[in-house]
């Protein structure tokens, strides 16, 4: 592999780590060895040169004066954030005698693993990781925070996470941004979107609040929380009542189209108006415009699949393609993701085989449960690639099993986070320009490799070099223990069953940066339901408790409480990402609350008054923004602000841990709040 670290002066390529659907193609310049700039590399076929804020301002963060330089011990109360300066050495020691002690005297299982993906490299999020627990014996964690409700409802439909190519949605008339902010969370699918609508394409932006994606829209249909599932059966009634359905594609290519037809009799526009705050006028709109125009695409967005009923809401809008035969039109169709057409060979990177008992399997969801409730108790946390005291639900709870004294954890980061701060032992991580990494888009079909571009930052170590430390150190003397980052690499591409990998090599990436998988349409074809077909009645889902055909299911009570809470993102931050840096808190400038003129006038709330958002489970303040941008009863925060000096804004403390109805999916969305003016 080329050496891009021993260079010091020059542009070198690269590819953005972050949690986000685009994974842009990067350039890295530098001088005397530092990053002085990034920018967007205009050869990548779909990010095309154009990069977000978050990452043009990256240098920022790797270079912050707050950033982890060495090792660190605590020395004060948990969560107190006193820590004194140690070694390697010590830190890898105090880590495994730890360990060493706790399995001898109780069992592996009282070690627990918590990550996610704040860095979305593979081998460094699933690689050495998943071999290191895996071997030790450790509890194991079920990555359910982000997409997983979602994925499985769509999985039902369309037999896996494949969807329409998006270089192809140029080509689309319509398009439905239905729950995503685009603008801030997939802006190059905004950028093909722009290209279709000079083309001619209209744009429909769907959700709870006029964010910048619904500003930006031609069209902006304001909807009440955790209803998304009833706009799509009210629009299939109309699809079949108006016989703008394709009945030979519902022939040849789905199962359960006649059940549907007479299910959604029951969805009739008054009844879904009056569920869904969408108006009968506007509902005969959209359908007619979606029945009418070819070829029609609709992003699907991670917000509604954050509620009580998520991975219906999902299974019932990916239903809508099959019934006007998008699919078969090029640009047409539906994205909820696409990781499926690039799947390395996860077995041969996780190496289950090495795990020799069965374990506990915790839900990422209900950590502060775990932390508080489990018998016999998880006794050691290791944290790495997230921040669970801001980012994970019913926070308070969370950081309440922090807190206990008798729980060693261990920290793998950038910062001194808040959840770092409750750790005993907190480890310097390397950024991602500093690792070598293998990249595959959750949106477009391009797969890229990292390349290091500068040294690691001062004694920061990366993920797979700590777990390798780790290994060594408890003894463990497995040959998949030892393999370096290019070993791991190549085995996660050496993978016969995807043939959509086919040609793509460690040699090829190193020396090109970028493939794109050899994908084709999905149609005609098979798909991977068990008919083979899209299944708009699926026979599994009945088998496992869930209504055959998709349903609309009224969110979980959670209480008498006024408002729902939607907790979304903003436009400078991802997750904690960047909310501990300063040039990121001036882009975005406050943590604002966003409600309805008319709630707020009840109140005696103006624009600029902070305010208190309460529940039985916590509370925060935050600054009012009033207007009409969310529907009456309903209240938007955006992003996950780290708590100020003695201030309150982790909205996380609101949020519950209950369990959304597919994939063990997290229900951020499905919150009730207080609010009142302080």
């Amino acid at each position: 592999m080329t050496s891009y670290v021993n260079q010091p002066n020059g542009v070198f390529p690269s590819v953005c780590s972050l949690d986000c659907p685009d994974q842009c193609g990067l350039l890295i310049h530098k001088e005397a060895g530092r990053i002085t700039k990034i920018e967007g590399d205009p050869s990548h076929p779909v990010t095309e040169g154009a990069i977000c804020n978050k990452v043009r301002n990256m240098t920022e963060r790797i270079y912050d004066s707050k950033r982890l330089r060495y090792p660190l011990r605590r020395i004060g109360r948990k969560g107190e954030g006193r820590f004194e300066r140690i070694s390697w050495e010590e830190a890898v020691g105090t880590i495994t005698s730890n360990w060493k002690a706790l399995i001898a005297a109780e069992a592996a299982e009282a070690i627990l693993p918590y990550s996610f993906y704040g860095n979305m490299g593979r081998i460094g999020t699933e690689g050495m990781d998943r071999r290191f627990f895996n071997r030790l014996g450790a509890s194991r964690l079920q990555y359910t925070i982000c997409e997983a409700a979602g994925s499985e409802g769509y999985g039902y439909t369309m037999g896996g996470s494949f969807g329409t190519d998006p270089e192809d949605t140029v080509h689309a008339k319509f398009i439905i941004m239905w729950g995503i902010n685009a603008v801030s969370t997939n802006m190059h699918q905004v950028t093909l979107a722009e290209k279709a609508r000079k083309n001619g394409a209209q744009i429909v932006v769907i959700d709870v609040h006029k964010n910048q994606t619904g500003r930006w829209a031609d069209w902006f249909i304001p909807i009440k929380p955790g209803t998304d599932s009833a706009l799509a059966l009210g629009m299939m009634h109309i699809l079949f009542a108006e016989e703008m359905v394709d009945e030979e594609f519902l022939r040849e290519y789905t199962v359960g189209h006649e059940e549907l037809r007479e299910h959604v009799r029951q969805y009739d526009p008054a009844v879904v108006s009056a569920i869904t705050g969408v108006s009968q006028e506007d509902l005969y709109r959209l359908a007619r415009l979606y029945g009418q125009t070819s070829p029609s695409f609709i992003r699907i967005g991670n917000g509604l699949q954050h509620h009580d009923n998520g991975g219906m809401n999902v299974r019932t809008i990916s239903c809508l393609p099959a019934l006007t035969g998008q699919w078969l039109r090029r640009g047409g169709g539906a994205i909820k993701g696409n990781g499926a057409y690039l799947s390395h060979n996860s077995a041969a990177l996780q190496r289950p085989d090495l795990l020799k008992t069965k374990t506990r399997r915790f839900n990422m969801n209900l950590l502060g449960q775990t932390l508080l409730d489990t018998e016999p108790p998880i006794r050691s946390l290791y944290v790495y690639n997230s921040n669970p005291a801001i980012v994970a639900p019913h926070a308070n709870k969370v950081r309440q099993g922090l807190e206990r004294e008798d729980l060693f954890t261990v920290v793998h980061d950038l910062f001194l986070t808040e959840t770092a701060k409750y750790a005993d032992i907190v480890l310097p991580a390397t950024s991602s320009f500093e690792n070598t990494d293998l990249y595959h888009s959750y949106w477009h079909h391009y797969i890229q490799i990292q390349q290091p571009v500068v040294e690691p930052y001062e004694e920061s170590r990366s993920n797979t070099e700590v777990f390798r430390l780790l290994a060594d150190a408890m003894g463990f003397e497995d040959q998949p223990l030892k393999d370096t980052d290019e070993d791991l690499i190549r085995q996660a591409l050496d993978y016969p069953a995807n043939p959509s990998l086919e040609g793509i090599t460690y040699e090829l990436l190193a020396e090109k940066q970028y493939a794109k998988g050899r994908t084709k349409p999905l149609f005609p074809g098979r798909l991977r339901t068990p008919s083979g077909k899209i299944e708009l009645y699926s026979a599994t889902m009945k088998r496992r408790g869930h209504p055959p055909l998709p349903t609309y299911t009224p969110l979980v009570e959670d209480g008498d409480l006024p408002f729902l809470f939607i907790p979304a993102p903003n436009h400078n931050f991802l997750n904690s990402t960047f909310a501990l840096n300063e040039k990121h808190i001036r882009l975005e400038k406050m943590p604002r609350l966003h409600m309805n003129a008319a709630d707020a006038a009840e109140r005696g709330i103006a624009s600029g008054d902070m305010v208190r958002i309460s529940n039985l489970r916590g509370e925060c303040e935050l600054t009012a923004a009033v207007g009409e941008d969310v529907l009456p009863g309903v209240v938007v925060s955006q992003g996950l602000w780290a708590d100020a000096a003695g201030g309150k804004r982790t909205v996380n403390a609101l949020t519950p841990d209950r369990i959304a109805d597919m994939g063990g999916g997290a229900v951020f969305f499905s919150g009730r709040v207080q609010v009142e003016r302080i």
